[in-house]
């Protein structure tokens, strides 16, 4: 995993998903596959996606539940042995535990804040302080009960690097090239900068996949792009 670009494989055609890699894998170290490839497809998609080439897979479900069902939801996928597996840190601490607890080779990824909530988001669903501050307070639960890699806005990667171990991983999506889109996203950062605040780990969909439209070769140059300043 040499490449801190994650890309997020958002598409409910399984041969696109497959183009994708074949035209981005010089600059991707990981691929995403979130909640809407894996219900269309399931397990049998990622290995479908794995005949063609084999990658890392940062399995983006989100659990939330109970912490029983997310021990048993998080042993159901061990077969498909996900590097990363995100579960939502406002589940609690038994819920990351149990899920900690079910997958020891997995390293379980603790969702903060969504990069789509803005702080007038945030009030409106419950949230008594700003993003950063809750976002960190989240942090520190998941790592304390045994999550490994954290998902949070760049905008809180700085802070959150200052109160968790070293070996911790920090996930940034929301992340845009100067000249991309926010699209949907509320708190963003350009690549370098998120690297340079304490991400590992940037999560990178449209800025390299709306390329696809035009050719896969352009697909490639934007994320060689992308990754350029971050390794030189």
């Amino acid at each position: 995993m040499s490449s801190p670009l994650i890309l997020a494989l958002d598409t409910d055609d399984l041969d696109t998903a497959k183009s994708w890699i074949e035209f981005t894998h010089d600059s991707i170290g990981v691929y995403k596959i979130g909640l809407e490839f894996f219900l269309k497809f399931g397990r049998h998609g990622i290995t479908s996606l794995r005949e063609a080439g084999d990658f890392q897979l940062f399995l983006d479900l989100k659990l939330h539940d109970i912490p029983n069902t997310v021990s048993g939801a998080t042993s159901s996928i061990l077969d498909i042995a996900p590097k990363f597996l995100t579960v939502h840190a406002s589940g609690g601490r038994a819920m990351v535990a149990a899920a900690v607890a079910a997958a020891p080779e997995v390293s379980i990824t603790a969702v903060t804040i969504l990069t789509s909530l803005s702080e007038e988001d945030l009030h409106e669903v419950g949230f008594s302080g700003s993003s950063v501050k809750s976002a960190v307070r989240l942090a520190q639960l998941a790592v304390s009960a045994g999550a490994t890699s954290i998902v949070c806005s760049p905008l809180e990667v700085s802070a959150i690097r200052e109160v968790v171990p070293p070996h911790i991983w920090l996930i940034t999506p929301g992340v845009r090239p100067s000249e991309s889109s926010t699209d949907d996203q509320k708190r963003t950062m350009t690549p370098l900068e998120a690297v340079e605040s304490g991400a590992n780990f940037l999560v990178i969909g449209r800025p390299i996949t709306s390329h696809w439209a035009t050719s896969g070769q352009a697909m490639r140059e934007a994320a060689a792009r992308i990754l350029e300043p971050l390794i030189s």
